[in-house]
C-alpha cells in the first residue's frame, strides 16, 4: 500500500490551513473589473465587487502559481505565495527574462490561467486564491494575524 499522497501537518499548520479555508463573502471574490496590463508588462488589477482593490505584478503571480507543483515545491522549501525561489550562487549569472505572460485566458467564471514566457501554464488563479493573496496592507495584515 503506498502513502505517497498521505502528508503529515503540525497542529498549527492544520490550525492555519484550516482558517484559510473559510469561504470569503460572494461579494470579496467577484471582480467587478479585472485589468490584465500584459500589452505594459505590469500585472493584473482586480476591483472586488465589496469595493476592495488588488494589484500584483507579473513576477509575483508567477512566483505564486497555485498549480499543485510549484505548490508542492514551495511547501517543501518554505517559501510564500509570490517569493522568488533562491538564485543559485555562480561566478557567472546567466540572464533570465522577467515573468510575463504569453497568453491569459478566462477559466469559466471563476479564474484567470496564463501561459507564462517560461513554458509553465498549469496554474489555475481563481477569484478567491487571488483575494486570499491580496498584497494591499489591510489584507496583508489581516493575514499576519
Amino acid at each position: 500500500m503506498s502513502h505517497e499522497g498521505i502528508r503529515i501537518v503540525s497542529e498549527e499548520q492544520a490550525r492555519r490551513e484550516s482558517a484559510d479555508e473559510v469561504r470569503l463573502p460572494a461579494e470579496a471574490v467577484t471582480p467587478a473589473k479585472v485589468r490584465v496590463k500584459k500589452s505594459e508588462g505590469t500585472g493584473v488589477e482586480i476591483d472586488w465587487k465589496d469595493g476592495h482593490q488588488s494589484a500584483w505584478n507579473f513576477a509575483w503571480l508567477r512566483n505564486a502559481c497555485p498549480c499543485a507543483t510549484c505548490n508542492e515545491e514551495r511547501q517543501h522549501t518554505g517559501r510564500k505565495p509570490g517569493e522568488p525561489k533562491p538564485k543559485p550562487q555562480a561566478l557567472l549569472m546567466m540572464y533570465e527574462a522577467p515573468a510575463r505572460p504569453i497568453e491569459v485566458t478566462p477559466v469559466g467564471r471563476y479564474a484567470l490561467r496564463f501561459k507564462w514566457n517560461d513554458g509553465h501554464e498549469s496554474g489555475i488563479y481563481s477569484w478567491e486564491y487571488l483575494r486570499r493573496v491580496c498584497l494591499c496592507t489591510l489584507c496583508k495584515g489581516t493575514r499576519a494575524e
